[in-house]
């Protein structure tokens, strides 16, 4: 049976509220006291309830971090990054993957608050964007990482999207390309990726086909199947833009089951420069994000949000760089 702080009293000859005291590092004792009641702890291996900490509002030093898919490396290597930043803070992380699934973000975000955690942090893009207004109108510390599309007067995090596509887009067709596919997500990221791609047509002069957009979800296997579509096509894209390394990954293996070459007959850039990038043969072209940066600075601003829940919110935007590797190539 799990010993309480009962336990703990009596087996170091002292009150309770003498006990509650030493957790709490509150009110005066003898030093002999408190190291006999720390001791007692030990023998016991008594570990201090946080839920009682957060009711005397001291807080339980944990964070809620709620990301869409930890088994995409982007979201894995911001998490790591994350939780190194929170522990050097003196601080732990929960984290939860949402699979956007409506019943799943309820359901963590409620375990979450139970557990009563000082602050969230939200990568995940919400079906339901009322549960998180619900967490604004209860004053809960929020910040929003890589989104901010949920209506909300929240500080977010995250990496210049629209320039991200465009300096994708322009690589390619300054390498020659003027037929080049995108292949999105259904998230607020890939919709101004999707305006970069545009932009970047349009300024070259080029007309953007409607029907070399493409969207789904982030997957290797979703990378394969928009590619298979693609070949059905008259003119088949001699470029894809793919807004996230997974999908890219995807289009670069089902290149080779389809008997196409990368570069030489298929040119591939991704977006995010996860370890998946340097994986390949060859290795991919690919915008990168500023995963550490943006790591460390979402945990610095939650913390100071947890201190100061009136300090004024602000939109941090990262740039990013265009990593050209080896699936690129220039073509008459």
């Amino acid at each position: 049976m799990k010993p309480t702080i009962y336990d703990v009293a009596k087996e170091a000859g002292v009150s309770i509220a003498t006990v509650s005291k030493v957790i709490n590092n509150t009110g005066k004792m003898r030093d002999s006291t408190r190291e006999n009641v720390k001791e007692a702890m030990l023998r016991l291996n008594y570990q201090p309830s946080l839920m009682a900490s957060a009711l005397t509002g001291k807080g339980t030093e944990t964070l809620g971090l709620l990301v869409p898919d930890i088994s995409n490396p982007f979201f894995s290597e911001m998490a790591r990054t994350i939780e190194d930043r929170a522990h050097e803070s003196g601080m732990s992380v929960i984290m939860c993957s949402t699979d956007e699934n409506p019943e799943k973000e309820k359901k963590y975000l409620e375990l979450l608050q139970r557990k009563q955690v000082d602050g969230f942090i939200v990568a995940s893009s919400f079906q339901d964007k009322n549960l998180l207004k619900g967490l604004k109108k209860l004053r809960i510390p929020l910040v929003m990482l890589t989104q901010d599309d949920i209506g909300l007067d929240v500080t977010s995090v995250s990496v210049d999207d629209f320039k991200g596509g465009y300096e994708a887009t322009s690589h390619l067709i300054t390498a020659g390309h003027r037929n080049i596919a995108i292949i999105a997500e259904n998230a607020n990221s890939s919709k101004m990726r999707i305006y970069g791609y545009r932009e970047a047509h349009a300024e070259h002069g080029l007309i953007c086909s409607e029907e070399n957009i493409f969207q789904t979800t982030a997957s290797i296997t979703n990378g394969k199947e928009c590619l298979k579509e693609m070949v059905q096509k008259e003119n088949v894209p001699t470029a894809i833009f793919a807004c996230n390394d997974l999908i890219a990954i995807g289009v670069i293996q089902g290149a080779k089951e389809l008997g196409l070459k990368v570069p030489e007959d298929l040119s591939i850039v991704g977006f995010d420069n996860t370890i998946l990038a340097t994986t390949t043969v060859p290795a991919l072209t690919t915008v990168a994000q500023p995963i550490t940066e943006m790591g460390n600075k979402v945990v610095d601003v939650i913390i100071e949000e947890i201190k100061e829940k009136n300090r004024g919110k602000e939109r941090v935007l990262f740039n990013p760089q265009l990593i050209v590797r080896g699936t690129t190539t220039s073509i008459d």
